[in-house]
């Protein structure tokens, strides 16, 4: 650590260099955090979970009872054990609430005074966080599987809907209507996702094993449809051309700087993707568990060198190099299958929430004290704890 600070105040190294060798330690020690616990309310699965970005603060959960709940996730009690409480509640008491499965929550991404859900009731419900009341409501003839809005979006207030038409919605903040609609898949469509680079670009699953990317500007339908054998036709067989997966495409995430796509399919395989030419590839993550038949909500770190994923595996997150492929390691402590985890880049910790109605909180182990540092410690007969002498006081009088 003394050396990345040397080199950083010499101007040996790029400022952001120490930042991501800390966030990358920090990812790798993740464990459960047994002094950390969040509010168990939900009386059925969690099915999403989601971090606002703007203060990091709050964090929303959607179950299958069809509860949402807001939580805040930061430490007013100042001790080492506490609980991140549920601030508010969507309960089975309010007339507001969904009458099914929450299957996606999500922050606004300019504002926490408002939200979206939606849910296999077949609506989409636009929430004032302040009063807990639905602003506006959207109905869908099938159960809406997914929707999601752009984290850049600066020109438009499009919502992107999956549901179980296998034409994808697009809804207009604005305006308040359904305005558009993006038709080429032939199954359900499980999941959705803006581009975090460029606004207009949209990514959309199915369970038609396609994964197609849209131009949202453009009349003309998708831009492509993501090969898994990179056009070579040798490698399938007519009917399989142009499909991502052998199965069901039911995840998507973004990298952070939107030049990758991760897909997972329910072929228990997870690809990734260049976002821009739809080249796969061809890191080979191995065999991924999944049995999920909806959506998997699965994500990446952000700020790391190298970036990890972690994806729902069984009753277990799974952690891989993003670009290596490697198993890293697996994160156990719940009792039944994880359906979403969420990375909150601030302090690089991980939620997870599953079958088990449990949300548990993955944190990093603190840094342990330098040996040099609890050997001099230990040769001054001292039974303090060790100082860094980078801290220690050097000055000296004439005097002396």
């Amino acid at each position: 650590m003394l050396g990345f600070l040397y080199a950083r105040q010499t101007g040996l190294d790029d400022p952001v260099r120490l930042r991501r060798a800390e966030s990358t330690r920090r990812v790798l020690s993740l464990e459960l955090n047994h002094n950390r616990d969040v509010d168990r309310i939900h009386g059925n699965g969690i099915n999403t979970l989601d971090i606002e970005v703007i203060d990091g603060r709050y964090m929303l959960s959607g179950g299958s009872d069809g509860v949402i709940v807001i939580y805040d996730l930061e430490n007013n009690s100042k001790k080492p054990q506490y609980t991140c409480k549920a601030i508010c509640t969507v309960g089975r008491s309010s007339r507001h609430v969904h009458k099914f499965s929450v299957e996606t929550v999500q922050w606004y991404p300019h504002d926490t005074g408002m939200f979206v859900s939606s849910s296999f009731d077949k609506t989409m419900k636009v929430w004032d966080a302040e009063t807990l009341k639905p602003a506006d409501e959207f109905q869908f003839d099938g159960n809406v599987y997914c929707h999601h809005m752009s984290p850049i979006a600066r020109k438009h207030s499009l919502v992107a809907v999956g549901t179980k038409d296998p034409k994808v919605q697009l809804c207009d903040l604005k305006s308040g209507s359904r305005i558009h609609i993006l038709q080429g898949h032939r199954g359900e469509i499980l999941s959705v996702r803006w581009s975090p680079r460029y606004e207009h670009i949209l990514a959309t699953a199915s369970t038609d094993s396609r994964v197609r990317i849209w131009d949202v500007r453009r009349a003309s339908g998708s831009l492509f449809t993501l090969d898994q054998h990179n056009g070579d036709k040798s490698k399938a067989s007519s009917e399989a051309v142009n499909t991502a997966h052998n199965g069901r495409v039911n995840g998507l995430c973004f990298t952070a700087d939107g030049l990758h796509l991760l897909t997972t399919g329910t072929d228990d395989r997870m690809r990734l993707w260049n976002s821009g030419t739809g080249e796969n590839t061809l890191v080979n993550y191995g065999k991924v568990v999944n049995e999920s038949r909806k959506g998997l909500k699965f994500t990446v770190s952000r700020g790391c060198s190298p970036e990890f994923v972690f994806v729902p595996c069984g009753s277990s997150v799974a952690v891989y190099g993003l670009h290596s492929g490697e198993l890293i390691t697996m994160l156990r402590g719940h009792y039944n299958n994880v359906d979403c985890c969420e990375f909150h880049p601030d302090y690089q910790e991980l939620y997870s929430g599953g079958k088990d109605c449990n949300i548990l909180a993955w944190v990093p182990v603190l840094r342990q004290p330098d040996v040099d540092d609890e050997e001099t410690n230990t040769k001054r007969g001292g039974t303090q704890a060790a100082i860094n002498p980078a801290f220690a006081d050097a000055w000296s009088s004439d005097e002396d």
